[in-house]
This record gives C-alpha cells, structure tokens and sequence, in this order.
C-alpha cells in the first residue's frame, strides 16, 4: 500500500540549508537529464529511457561532488519524474516538459527507503535530528 504525507515543517537552520541542497540538486538533475534528451534527439532521432538516465546520473556524481551531500534518492526519483512526464506527453495527455526554475514551487519526492516516521518524528536520508511538525 502506498501512501502520501502532507505536513507543515519548521527546520533548523542546518536542516533548511539540506533542503534547499535537495531542491536545488533535484533541480539541476531534472534539468541536465532534460536537456540530455534534447540534444540526444536531436543528434540521432532517438530518445531516452530512465536506465541511460541513471547511469549519468553516476557521471554526474563524478563531475559535481556536491550532488553526493544530498541523497540520491530524491535525484533518482526526479529522474523517474522526467520519464512519467515523457510517457504523459507521447500519449499526448500532457505538454512538452519544460526546464524547472528557481523560481517556480520546489519539491523533492523522498521514497520509502529515504525517510523514518514513527506516528511523531520524521527523518529524511542524511539529516541527523527529526524535522520539528505542527
């Protein structure tokens, strides 16, 4: 059974700077793999696939270390994102995707593996006290 969270937080000031992290490596992820498809259609008239996504993901890592201050399951999970948002846009149920901003709303997908909840705390991959809930 799959579930969803929703919650107001209060971070610590060390927690928001590990968040802002996550949603700006999430960003740039999404974005880099964005713009790898582009050009990788328009060089072979061919697409990707989340497996060839993946394994980049892994160069990446090698070229910019601050992508390992995050977890990595937030990047792979906007990854997945980019190739739902392909499949919706081949079937033509959605739009284009488009390049994530700084600006717009940000958001980072924690999967099952990356967080803890116990009915009263929560601790996402790589932070070391709870996040405070109301």
């Amino acid at each position: 059974m799959q579930r969803a969270y929703r919650f107001r937080f209060y971070p610590t000031p060390e927690q928001t700077l590990l968040l802002s992290r996550t949603f700006g490596c999430v960003r740039w992820v999404y974005n880099k793999a964005l713009a790898n498809r582009e050009r990788l259609y328009q060089e072979t008239g061919k697409g990707s696939r989340y497996n060839r996504d993946a394994g980049l993901l892994t160069e990446w890592k090698r070229e910019a270390p601050w992508l390992s201050e995050v977890s990595a399951v937030p990047l792979q999970q906007a990854l997945r994102h980019l190739q739902t948002a392909y499949a919706a846009f081949f079937t033509k149920r959605a739009k284009k995707p488009q390049f994530k901003s700084r600006k717009d709303r940000q958001s980072a997908s924690f999967m099952k593996s990356a967080f803890r909840w116990d009915g009263a705390n929560l601790w996402l991959a790589k932070m070391d006290e709870p996040l405070s809930i109301r």
